[in-house]
């Protein structure tokens, strides 16, 4: 597996495969194992697949917030021997995208956002709960929902890894033996999420978005109870060449759940 060195002298790793334009692909999770990504339901380009500080074969790495993480990336950059970058980011991933754009704006070539927690970005309030009327009175929908406004139970990886399992129904926008089995893949450490999310981010940071002239294409699932789906798309107009895509019957995975109409918003982007 290729590896790089990071300004601190901390090896951090990176998956490679593909040919054509290079992209470099962030993984949500707060940390979790890039192997969830699968192939991006075969998205074109040579996809370099970073492993996170703390997260996937960078494990042993100590842990930063996502701000710091955007050093990283551009030290990544730096050994791609690219002058700037094309990036694909899905979930937490993207507060590291975000955070590039916001620190080091003039090494954007692109970015493709896919469902993005945008909270911290967007006043727009969440819209969940009517988002996920139609699967109310699931059991396992209900138990789901439920606990992912509760949160993990306390500080230990155990408790959190059954927290996990419980909350992964309300992921999807149907749960099918194939979200069953994709919700399966891709370990996550507790105290990554916590570092990662640690992160002190300026005021002004949605501000700053509106300098980068680079394109950006945010990607959003019409049934994504996590994220919703009012505060998604009201993030896209933070970038003056922001746009959006909905794709229905589609939760926070839109390559698993719908990979054809994941890749028809994908690959005329990307490309």
């Amino acid at each position: 597996m290729p590896t790089f060195h990071a300004a601190d002298a901390v090896e951090l790793h990176y998956d490679e495969w593909g040919e054509g334009r290079t992209l470099v692909v962030l993984p949500g999770g707060a940390g979790r194992h890039p192997e969830y990504l699968g192939d991006l339901a075969g998205l074109p380009g040579r996809l370099v697949v970073h492993h996170f500080r703390g997260s996937g074969n960078s494990a042993s790495a100590a842990t930063v917030s996502f701000w710091e993480q955007a050093r990283d990336l551009e030290d990544l950059r730096a050994h791609l021997g690219l002058a700037r970058l094309d990036l694909v980011a899905h979930s937490a991933g993207t507060r590291v995208a975000v955070a590039y754009a916001a620190r080091y704006p003039e090494r954007v070539a692109s970015m493709l956002l896919i469902t993005p927690p945008v909270a911290y970005l967007t006043d727009t309030p969440w819209d969940g709960e009517e988002i996920a009327a139609h699967r109310r009175g699931d059991p396992a929908f209900d138990a789901a929902a439920l606990a992912t406004r509760e949160g993990p139970r306390s500080e230990d990886q155990t408790d959190f890894e059954r927290w996990q399992a419980l909350t992964a129904p309300a992921g999807y926008a149907a749960w099918t033996e194939r979200e069953r089995a994709h919700s399966r893949i891709g370990h996550t450490e507790l105290a990554t999420v916590r570092a990662f999310l640690a992160a002190t981010v300026p005021d002004d940071l949605p501000q700053r978005l509106s300098i980068p002239a680079a394109p950006v294409r945010v990607i959003a699932g019409a049934q994504d109870f996590l994220t919703g789906l009012a505060p998604v798309v009201a993030a896209a107009g933070l970038f003056p060449k922001g746009e959006v895509v909905v794709i229905d019957d589609c939760g926070h995975y839109p390559w698993v759940e719908q990979p054809d109409a994941f890749r028809e918003a994908a690959d005329p982007f990307v490309v």
